[in-house]
């Protein structure tokens, strides 16, 4: 096993993510077997109970996992499959530590951090890397493991510590420390500055590991003579200081990359055999200059390094409304965002998206900030599509009832994501049902008609990992369903991920049915209601699921495919 550690210097949200899974696809372009593991040095045991504030949004694995959304980077990128062991707390490894304390595993000794803590991240290390990713039981050859934060943090300190003696443990050989740091260049004089960079390295070497790559971010491509710097300065090569600045697009990082014969250096460092090379990064390249195509792209990085772009010239558009609860921070929405993107590249049509705070759309809104309000209908009013994504709570609720009213009575291209699922579900009881306050059972405990409650088996006590998570099936109900015919599977089901703590009250469903909005996917059992669709309306579609979380670029998720066709009036 081959183990490739990124960390991070001078700021967080550098990139890492982007540029872990780029390295990524580089080897398994060349044939190898790769995984991936995210460090988080928080106490939080997983990212279930976050805000989408505090880290951007809880992506979610087919076991159930609640994880950082960097492994969904990792799962896009290298099409594999993680598990939510990939994804390292310093909750989850001291919850290990002290229960295996309790169990009296320890025999009676003090149990401290070193070596305790730390033997216990190398042995969680060394057991998650062989784990199959890729569908079939063969163990992964490479593992990249990225260190969330920045060097330096006193909560990094346990496995800054655990990697320093890791190096040692599985061999220099097998072993490869890229650091990633950032080059500034301030807009007063225009020239790169290295100095950030120096006491970044020079801190991680006082740690005890010493880069054997250094990844410089930057605005522009580094200058032949502020590479011989870093080199001469930080103890590398000229060739180990790589540049990574800013691109037109997140396809084209592997490509930057790999300019600089990245590939060359690691089958070198690391002994790897060097394989006939497969079309995977030609592929990538074939995404990024499609992008191109579509439209000319200024970079934008957001806080946790994912690519954004801001569209310069026109082409065709397609015009979606966004109107959700998190819309402070973009990376709330991250793997929503990206499906829709997805789509766009596959349709070849330009995405021009609109996030419109639902709250905005309220009559409260009307009588406080009359301005802000007419201005967010007027955003959705020009819109070809609306989709409502997933959330929590009772704020902004209201403000997508009436973004779905608006789309229902307009004939508009409409996806609802889980609560949005649940949100149209709402919609529909009071305008057509006439029951006047059908609302769910989360926002408003004492409706006289609740339309949406929460499961069964759902523990009110504990928040943590008690919502129906991860992989589950969905059993069409009928042939000529729109999502049965975007899907194009022979078989009648699809799995998707999961990740919600309220459901339609199947009390209603014949009423509901009645009048047209059909539960066209079920569970297994029958019981919950995975699919709506609209009779009498080109595309209304409403999912329990979270699709978003599986859509890759070379194959988008059918859902949002779906919604971007119908906004292009290509469906039929």
């Amino acid at each position: 096993m081959k183990y490739i550690l990124v960390s991070g210097g001078v700021i967080s949200g550098i990139g890492k993510g982007v540029i872990s899974s780029s390295i990524g696809t580089i080897l398994k372009s060349y044939g190898h077997r790769v995984t991936a593991i995210k460090i988080d040095p928080y106490l939080n045991i997983d990212a279930g109970t976050f805000s989408p504030y505090e880290h951007g949004e809880v992506f979610v694995l087919d076991d159930g996992g609640e994880v950082d959304l960097d492994l969904g980077n990792y799962e896009r990128f290298l099409n594999v499959k993680l598990h939510k062991d990939n994804n390292i707390t310093t909750g989850k490894i001291y919850q290990h530590v002290i229960s295996k304390e309790r169990k009296g595993d320890y025999l009676g000794k003090t149990v401290q951090v070193v070596p305790h803590v730390t033997d216990a991240i190398m042995e969680w290390v060394e057991r998650v890397a062989k784990v199959p990713v890729n569908g079939d039981s063969e163990e992964p050859e490479v593992c990249i493991i990225e260190l969330g934060g920045t060097i330096g943090d006193i909560e990094g300190m346990p496995f800054v510590e655990a990697f320093r003696q890791f190096q040692f443990r599985v061999k220099s050989e097998n072993f490869c420390n890229i650091h990633v740091s950032l080059v500034p260049q301030p807009s007063t004089t225009g020239e790169q500055k290295t100095k950030p960079t120096q006491h970044s390295v020079r801190a991680l070497r006082g740690l005890g590991l010493s880069p054997d790559l250094i990844f410089c971010r930057s605005q522009t491509p580094l200058e032949r003579a502020v590479k011989e710097k870093i080199s001469n300065f930080c103890h590398v090569g000229p060739e180990q200081v790589i540049t990574v600045h800013d691109v037109s697009s997140l396809y084209r990082v592997p490509y930057v990359l790999e300019k600089q014969n990245l590939s060359g250096y690691f089958h070198k460092r690391l002994g790897l055999t060097k394989r006939l090379r497969k079309s995977m990064l030609s592929q990538w390249n074939t995404l990024a200059e499609n992008s191109l195509k579509i439209a000319t792209c200024v970079l934008i990085i957001s806080i946790r390094g994912i690519y954004l772009a801001k569209y310069d010239r026109l082409q065709t558009c397609t015009n979606i409304a966004l109107v959700g609860k998190y819309t402070r921070l973009e990376d709330s929405y991250a793997s929503v965002i990206k499906a829709l993107r997805h789509a766009s590249l596959a349709i070849n049509r330009k995405l021009n998206l609109t996030i419109i705070n639902s709250t905005h759309l309220e009559e409260e809104t009307l009588k406080d900030n009359p301005v802000v309000y007419h201005e967010a209908w007027k955003n959705l009013c020009s819109a070809d599509g609306l989709l409502v994504p997933g959330g929590f709570g009772l704020r902004g609720i209201e403000g997508m009832v009436s973004a779905v009213k608006w789309a229902r009575l307009n004939k508009k291209p409409y996806l609802g994501v889980c609560l949005g699922l649940q949100v149209a579900a709402i919609e529909f009881a009071r305008n057509v049902l006439n029951m006047e306050d059908a609302n769910s059972s989360e926002i408003n405990p004492n409706t006289s008609h609740p339309v949406v409650v929460d499961m069964p088996e759902h523990n009110k006590g504990d928040m943590g990992g008690t919502m129906r998570l991860g992989l589950r099936r969905t059993v069409f109900q009928t042939d000529d369903s729109i999502l049965r015919k975007l899907y194009n599977r022979p078989d009648n089901f699809v799995d998707e991920r999961h990740r919600h703590r309220y459901e339609i009250n199947p009390n209603y469903i014949h009423l509901y049915e009645e009048k047209g909005f059909m539960f066209v996917g079920h569970d297994v059992e029958g019981l919950r209601m995975e699919i709506m669709e609209l009779k009498d309306h080109q595309y209304f579609v409403g999912v329990q699921f979270h699709p978003e979380f599986t859509s890759r670029p070379i194959d988008p998720s059918p859902p949002y495919l779906g919604l971007l066709l119908a906004a292009s009036e290509k469906l039929e």
